[in-house]
């Protein structure tokens, strides 16, 4: 097998694991809505996900146990704000608007980060990097309906920026030790902590020993459909948790980041497809055509960034390997 031909295979393997990613991050808002909507508070939604999740993963954090030493700070930031943080906003967010249109306000992450970049770390960003934040502020615009008087539910929408508050802490803390070489932080040491981390914030906030436990034994209601909640909470733990991180993570080490965050950004197409068909979410025209050019604009900014150690100004907030994503985490 001739070298280029073992470089295309691991490149087609790349994208498909980018691309299981991106539809196992997709499918969480609508397997957590019905849960919630059966009775289950948001915040114990996201407890049972995080926790779960960590359970999962403990055996790689204790593979990783050095991390503890070597990197306290970041691991205790990626389990607050890329963890608890955006899990817990989000979910309370899809409480109360739609979820297509709580993950498409979260893409406005890409644009804060670009702000942290140029106003914080006094970076230059590249033309086609402002040009993308502007397309994505736009959509947004079209999505919320901002000429109706911004008469879309103000607390749903505040809780969904808070969610891309807390991603640009995700891509900022993402970003750290990634020129290290040999001694950058193993991500799936990071994420097992991370979600150690986010199962010990959330226990505190969400309370979970005050959860109608009895919901997880019945069933809830997918658009009319009875489905069983354990099955619900399996795919929400297994798939949209477990599954999802640790993909995205091995097609990011196989693709380069701009072709591994041009796929995540069909997170977002993913989620408000699912939320159609599954929940009989229905947008109208101008927010599908928000979406789409919010999504063009995440494309646009974050497929110009320049490759790492390039003296060209940074696009998408920095140069490092996940900062380049765009990747919503939910």
């Amino acid at each position: 097998m001739s070298e280029s031909s073992g470089v295309g295979r691991g490149k087609g393997v790349g994208l498909g694991l980018a691309l299981g990613s991106a539809i196992a991050f997709g499918g969480s808002g609508v397997a957590a809505k019905p849960l919630i909507e059966a009775g289950l508070d948001p915040l114990h939604v996201v407890w049972l996900r995080v926790a779960g999740a960590a359970l999962v993963m403990l055996p790689l954090a204790v593979r990783h146990r050095a991390l503890l030493r070597r990197r306290p700070a970041l691991l205790a930031g990626f389990g607050l704000l890329g963890v608890a943080g955006v899990q817990a906003f989000y979910f309370a967010s899809i409480s109360r608007i739609p979820v297509g249109v709580a993950l498409l306000v979260e893409y406005l992450a890409p644009a804060l980060v670009l702000g942290w970049v140029r106003f914080v770390q006094r970076r230059p960003v590249t033309p086609a990097a402002a040009l993308g934040v502007i397309l994505a502020v736009g959509g947004l615009a079209c999505v919320v309906e901002v000429w109706s008087g911004l008469s879309f539910d103000a607390v749903g929408l505040l809780l969904a920026l808070g969610a891309a508050c807390c991603q640009v802490g995700y891509f900022v803390l993402s970003d750290q030790g990634s020129d290290s070489g040999a001694d950058a932080p193993d991500p799936l040491g990071v994420i097992a902590y991370g979600l150690l981390v986010g199962t010990g914030v959330l226990t505190l906030v969400a309370r979970p020993w005050t959860m109608d436990w009895s919901v997880l034994g019945g069933t809830a209601h997918m658009n009319g459909t009875p489905v069983a909640a354990p099955l619900l909470l399996s795919w929400i733990v297994l798939v949209a948790t477990v599954v999802a991180y640790v993909t995205g993570v091995v097609s990011v080490r196989r693709l380069s980041p701009q072709v591994a965050g041009v796929v995540a950004c069909l997170e977002a197409v993913i989620a408000t497809v699912l939320a159609w068909v599954l929940l009989g979410e229905h947008l109208s025209a101008p927010q599908i055509i928000g979406g789409a050019i919010v999504l063009v604009g995440a494309f646009i900014a974050q497929s110009s960034a320049p490759a790492k150690g390039s003296p060209e100004p940074v696009a998408g907030g920095g140069q490092g390997r996940d900062l380049s994503t765009c990747s919503t985490v939910v």
